[in-house]
């Protein structure tokens, strides 16, 4: 990726400069860096995952506009689908010569797969991948196949009925196993975390954007018209996104019970509101996860009070808590409950969803807690922490607020931070202070 690296703006030291929709690569630029990135991943992460799971074969399939979560990330940036079937196939001899790459498909796969079917030959493809397989003399084969991973969880029924009749003896060695999917998906390799934190910066940017008195009208602008305000930006910068952006407010009761409204409808904000979004960006094929607030001052108000001040730095202390406790081999339920556990001690009330991100929003890798299930979550809180891997530390605090006669809020934050094997770091900081709406 050496020859993209000028159009890049990207400061390692994590203090990025302000982004401009200009700092964003044309497509064409775009597609050749997600190429380089794919021809690093396929040279790289495939022997790795392949040889610490034990699989010698791995068979990845889908039909066009019923892809694999899986396929999806193989092909190239200027594929729109798997055209027709595609059948991609992995073969680790265990030699020198590193993982066979083969398409068994239709349409050459450009410079990543070699060809693995002549029709003229064979002209039946279920027939061509079974000679295939029996040339490579399988000990083990992994398919996408997961009763507790959807994104491992990519080959259809029929396609899997049709692949095992095509794999005939060998259909014994078909393995039940998942790792290879979601090691795939969850690993991070350098050349994208060199250009991650550009991204999580446009999403910091962004967000900081629509929370100024230029798009927020107190008594006038309603929360629905700001969600809409972020998807028009997120256009206008030729950016994806993987959610709806969603804004709700808390404020202070006249009764005294408070009130708060996330999906509840739009909502007009007024002067002293404190606002939440909950934004996400898709660029180069990564995703953003953020959740930030901003208060809305009131007239002769210089800063927010101060009990609300209090309360997000306590969810900062939420958010140290749970990276601190990130470790190699941890399940994401030993991470949730002993986050869970020493946030307690020192008397927060927390609440932990925190996810993978990556190739997707809520991405492969361990789930760490969901908010209706902070006991811990099976199959997927089961699963252990990987090096090289992203996730969103989604959490809330309650906390009571003085000056709002001790009515509970919820400080709802979520940043994007990467883990090295050795600690757990964000990859373009957080939010420590309220955005400001004069």
């Amino acid at each position: 990726m050496k020859n993209l690296l000028p159009f890049l703006p990207v400061l390692f030291s994590g203090a990025l400069a302000a982004q401009e929709r200009s700092d964003v690569l044309p497509l064409r630029e775009r597609a050749a860096l997600r190429d380089e990135w794919l021809d690093a991943r396929l040279d790289d992460v495939v022997p790795m995952i392949m040889r610490e799971a034990g699989i010698d074969t791995w068979i990845v399939l889908a039909r066009e506009y019923n892809e694999d979560p899986v396929i999806e990330t193989m092909l190239p940036a200027s594929w729109m689908s798997a055209r027709r079937r595609t059948i991609l196939v992995f073969n680790d001899a265990g030699d020198e010569h590193g993982v066979q790459r083969l398409a068994v498909a239709r349409y050459d796969i450009d410079r990543f797969f070699a060809s693995g079917w002549d029709p003229s030959v064979q002209p039946d493809q279920w027939k061509a991948l079974g000679e295939v397989i029996a040339g490579m003399q399988p000990k083990r084969i992994a398919l996408n196949v997961s009763g507790v991973f959807a994104l491992g969880d990519g080959l259809s029924s029929s396609q899997h009925t049709e692949l095992m009749r095509a794999l005939g003896d060998n259909a014994k060695r078909v393995t039940d196993d998942h790792s290879l999917a979601i090691r795939w998906l969850e690993t991070r390799t350098s050349e994208e975390m060199a250009v991650y934190p550009m991204i999580c910066a446009l999403a910091h940017r962004i967000i900081a954007d629509g929370f100024t008195a230029e798009q927020v009208r107190p008594g006038t602008t309603t929360t629905e018209d700001l969600e809409w305000w972020y998807r028009e930006r997120i256009a206008e910068w030729k950016l994806d996104t993987w959610f709806h952006p969603s804004v709700s407010l808390q404020r202070k009761s006249a009764g005294g019970t408070g009130e708060f409204a996330s999906h509840a409808g739009a909502k007009t904000i007024e002067r002293g509101d404190l606002l939440h979004v909950d934004f996400g960006i898709t660029y180069l094929g990564l995703n953003t996860d953020t959740q930030q607030h901003a208060y809305v001052l009131r007239e002769g108000e210089d800063e927010p009070p101060a009990g609300l001040v209090h309360a997000l730095a306590i969810g900062n202390r939420l958010q140290d808590i749970l990276m601190a406790s990130f470790a190699t081999g941890r399940t994401g339920n030993q991470i949730l409950a002993g986050a869970l556990q020493r946030a307690r001690r020192e008397g927060i009330d927390p609440t932990i969803y925190t996810h993978p991100l990556g190739f997707h929003g809520h991405g492969a890798g361990p789930t760490i807690g969901l908010w209706d299930q902070q006991g811990g979550v099976p199959g997927t809180g089961d699963y252990p922490l990987h090096a090289n891997t992203a996730y969103s530390i989604e959490l809330n605090v309650a906390v009571a607020i003085p000056e709002w006669a001790d009515e509970v809020i919820r400080i709802m934050l979520e940043e994007d931070a990467f883990f090295d094997g050795e600690a757990c770091r964000l990859i373009d900081g957080r939010q420590t202070e309220f955005h400001l709406i004069r």
